[in-house]
């Protein structure tokens, strides 16, 4: 007997969530279930109700919006655990003003000039003084696409989980790009002891604008695998350890008692010519200071509809309305190596 909707809905999201390489990805009382099981479950479920063209044409309408659930539900934990150390993310209900406050401190007020960068008409991005406590972040809508047809999901070709990954992928890219084009916007506005620009990695130029950084809390950098490669000591090594550590991973995962998140990169498309992230940035941003610098605004339910191409193949399109805004103040720097700018 096929699960009511609620249950359906409930398995999917778990599907969604489960960890395919676990061993144990879901527990109810004694007993324990494989991703397989799981998946092997929800394939059977949908089947009930989509196993042949007809059932799926009748039943279309359900099997979205139980897409539309999952990524309304899984889009902002993913989200939170990316970007989450330097970001603020809120979700609103579909018309509500994407509205954040501003925490002032007595260091802000004293020493540090707030301004905010968002997007404007036409992707511009528009930098003025913050001079209230709370502010809008506009929001806009942006689409992921996957051309795979639910047959092949039926004839376990490919499972549920890829479908939402290459969506989520496409959503998270855009998301993360707005991050940065927000982040780059607000640049110009950061004091020149906030700042430098190099041909090169220049250990003593970052540890200025770390020191920077430190007098408002212990820094952390954020910036991508290709610019902490490069974060090497000037006068060789320090220890074998450090030798071993950038063997194995590539880059130093500290840098001075400063941790260094490397944040996710890729390309725009198959060719692997161009990179979604500048890789010549870093950011180097205080804890326990101001609030998170970056605000992400997530807004009303995600929309997902089918397009079918003249092929008869269709392509599963996925809308959703998310804004971001850049709060920059003193206590954050940027180091530029534009011997890595693409």
């Amino acid at each position: 007997m096929a699960l009511s909707r609620k249950d359906l809905f409930t398995l999917a999201k778990t599907v969604a969530k489960a960890n395919p390489s676990s061993q144990v990805a879901y527990s109810f009382g004694n007993e324990k279930f494989s991703y397989e099981d799981l998946n092997e479950t929800l394939r059977n479920e949908l089947r009930e109700i989509a196993g042949t063209y007809s059932l799926y044409r009748e039943n279309k309408n359900t099997i979205f919006a139980l897409m539309e659930e999952i990524i309304d539900d899984v889009l902002p934990k993913k989200v939170l655990e990316q970007y989450g150390q330097f970001a603020e993310i809120k979700t609103f209900s579909q018309g509500d003003k994407p509205v954040f406050t501003q925490r002032i401190t007595v260091a802000s007020k004293r020493r540090a000039k707030q301004f905010i960068t968002k997007v404007g008409l036409a992707g511009i991005y528009e930098v003025f003084k913050l001079d209230g406590k709370s502010y809008e972040v506009p929001t806009s809508a942006f689409g992921g696409a996957a051309q795979i047809g639910f047959e092949e999901f039926l004839d376990k070709r490919i499972d549920l989980a890829d479908v939402l990954d290459i969506i989520m992928e496409g959503l998270d890219e855009s998301l993360y790009l707005e991050i940065e084009r927000a982040l780059k916007g607000a640049v110009t506005n950061l004091q020149a002891n906030n700042k430098t620009t190099q041909d090169s990695f220049v250990e003593a130029e970052m540890d200025k604008l770390l020191a920077v950084a430190d007098s408002y809390g212990q820094a952390t950098i954020y910036c991508t695998y290709e610019f902490a490669a490069t974060m090497v000591p000037a006068e060789g090594w320090v220890s074998d350890a450090m030798k071993d550590q950038k063997w194995n991973n590539g880059y130093l995962a500290s840098y001075k008692g400063h941790r260094v998140i490397v944040l996710p990169q890729s390309y725009e498309d198959e060719t692997n010519s161009k990179k979604v992230i500048d890789p010549s940035y870093a950011w180097i941003i205080p804890t326990g200071g101001n609030d998170k610098p970056v605000k992400v605004a997530l807004e009303g339910q995600t929309i997902v509809r089918e397009i079918e191409n003249a092929d008869m193949s269709r392509e599963i399109q996925v809308y959703k309305k998310m804004g971001v805004a850049a709060i920059i103040t003193n206590n954050i720097c940027v180091y530029r190596n534009t011997g890595l700018t693409q």
